[in-house]
């Protein structure tokens, strides 16, 4: 069982996402992983450690967070969003286009699970 402190992991996120607002991306990293490690679930602290790292130069571990991410929410979207997002930005351009088909792919399979009436435009 692993221990949990949502609380904690908030005030953590919140500052991390101050840091990233000051400019601040290497101090906003080390929030969001203080974030992830009282709360390893706490997906948008992923999100921010995935943007973070890529601000601040870190394009292979901003993969890697990614990747972690997806781990954490395969049929997210977004996570696989970041992840092209990131592996277009170091270079790995194949990969990238992967990485935003398989979005593009999950956002299609939400689209078609919802109601015609309760369908969104892209």
């Amino acid at each position: 069982m692993t221990f949990t402190d949502p609380q904690a992991a908030g005030n953590h996120f919140q500052h991390g996402l101050d840091l990233l607002a000051a400019g601040d991306a290497s101090e906003a990293a080390r929030a969001f992983r203080a974030a992830i490690a009282s709360d390893e679930h706490f997906y948008e602290a992923h999100h921010g450690l995935v943007r973070a790292l890529r601000e601040d130069g870190q394009l292979e571990p901003a993969i890697g967070a990614a990747l972690a991410l997806t781990a954490l929410t395969p049929n997210d979207p977004l996570a696989h969003t970041a992840l092209s997002i990131s592996l277009q930005t170091a270079g790995h351009i194949p990969e990238a286009e992967a990485a935003a088909a398989r979005a593009r792919i999950l956002e299609w399979k939400i689209q078609l699970q919802s109601s015609p009436g309760e369908a969104k435009s892209l």
